[in-house]
């Protein structure tokens, strides 16, 4: 958004899209653990193939391991999910019969990545908030320093609503903003990056020293009195 459309009141910028970055401030302890328990996993998988680029867990995690490290995490996950969804719905939950407001995990699952793994384009479903905690990964220096890959060795691309829109369509230097229809989250250890899980996203190739290593959610939120806000009816 520019400058000059915040302040111009004849404006209005609509249907925002948030995406919520920040860091987990006990991750060296818990990412440590975490990689330990995820290796040990990925070697007593007998379905796991160890030259693969790319190795995903079931999404059950939660269900099989009472980690620590696991718990520390998703403390630190539920506290950010309700960060980025009051800060989004606070003036509707003013309307909500509900007074408390629960996060319901419905998948939690880990991926160990290298060699030119990726994640193609897709959208998470049944759920309304999606995330990535990264784990493992070589540093900024390193990772972009990659001469086929680049600075997008790795990281988490999402893309724009209209992105689906513009295709064929009229370009002039009247809607130049249109252009711009991609966020790339870097993928930096200890790093967690909440998003809605209908956004478009693709997790590029990555090659590095180390293993990429993430762990993906999906969780829904309910009210203790249920989801419903507004009555019903026809105007």
């Amino acid at each position: 958004m520019s400058e000059s459309s915040r302040k111009n009141k004849n404006i209005h910028m609509l249907w925002p899209t948030p995406i919520l970055r920040k860091k987990f401030p006990q991750y060296e302890e818990v990412n440590e653990s975490l990689v330990k328990l995820f290796c040990e996993h990925r070697i007593a998988d007998k379905n796991s193939d160890i030259e693969a680029p790319i190795y995903s867990s079931t999404d059950d995690l939660l269900r099989q391991y009472d980690n620590s490290s696991l718990n520390q995490l998703f403390a630190f996950i539920s506290q950010s999910v309700f960060e980025i969804s009051s800060t989004m719905n606070s003036e509707i939950w003013k309307n909500s019969q509900s007074k408390k407001m629960n996060m319901e995990v419905v998948g939690v699952w880990f991926q160990i990545q290298n060699g030119h793994g990726y994640h193609e384009t897709h959208t998470h479903g049944n759920c309304a908030w999606s995330g990535v905690y990264y784990v493992q990964v070589d540093d900024n220096e390193k990772r972009e320093s990659n001469k086929a890959l680049g600075a997008m060795n790795g990281v988490t691309r999402f893309y724009s609503h209209h992105m689906d829109v513009i295709g064929g369509g009229y370009m002039d230097s009247g809607n130049l903003y249109l252009q711009s229809t991609g966020f790339d989250s870097k993928p930096e250890e200890g790093v967690l990056c909440i998003f809605p899980a209908h956004l478009k996203h693709t997790a590029m190739p990555y090659i590095g020293l180390k293993d990429r290593i993430i762990v993906s959610f999906n969780v829904q939120v309910h009210g203790d009195q249920g989801d419903a806000v507004f009555d019903y009816d026809f105007y």
